[in-house]
């Protein structure tokens, strides 16, 4: 019997493990904010970041204004032919992200803190936020154009954090490959970008 009662215990303690960790966001706020030749004003580059969490609200805001889609099939930022090949990742304290725009939910593809493996800059670690850019190359309608596309993300990212008084970075100094390597991408997908979200210190 009290074997019994172990496995039971067992299997308690690790379904939490087995469940999927997946984050549902909350709706995003589409409405609001600062104008936009104000937030044009005030955006810059910040490279000190407070020891403070993103709340879910302001994080599903921030992605949606990111990538999200205002459209049923089309997405806040233009992209060449519309081949929308750039996938978003969220690098958290508690693991690595995809950025499902269409269900609105963060998909677990790394448990743990990865946010060191974003960059070789001092603050990276210590950022609530780390976003990676990944091209699609089988969906791109070319490298260039991939490119260009991440861009306009990375921008969209400046402006809301702007508005919202976040601190942003958008940064190439990235470990492309170790990144590649942690989000088990193929040959076909490239690391673009690394872009530091958070609260300035």
């Amino acid at each position: 019997m009290s074997r019994i009662v172990f496995i039971v215990f067992l299997f308690l303690c690790t379904c939490p493990l087995l469940q999927a960790q997946d984050v549902s966001l909350p709706e995003p706020v589409k409405s609001g904010g600062m104008p936009l030749m104000e937030a044009l004003s005030k955006r810059q580059t910040i490279r000190a970041y407070a020891d403070r969490a993103i709340g879910q609200q302001t994080l599903s805001n921030l992605l949606w204004a990111a990538y999200g889609f205002n459209r049923a099939d089309k997405r806040v930022v233009p992209s060449a032919q519309n081949r929308q090949e750039i996938d978003l990742y969220a690098v958290l304290k508690e693991g690595i992200y995809f950025y499902d725009a269409k269900a609105n939910k963060l998909l677990l593809k790394a448990k743990g803190d990865y946010r060191k493996d974003t960059g070789g800059q001092d603050f990276v670690a210590g950022a609530p936020l780390n976003l990676v850019y990944v091209a699609n190359l089988d969906r791109a309608s070319g490298h260039d154009a991939a490119c260009v596309d991440c861009g306009f993300i990375s921008q969209n990212v400046y402006l809301f954090c702007a508005s919202e008084g976040l601190a942003t970075v958008v940064r190439g100094g990235i470990n492309k490959a170790g990144m590649h390597k942690i989000l088990q991408l193929t040959a076909h997908q490239e690391v673009l970008l690394a872009q530091t979200v958070g609260y300035p210190k």
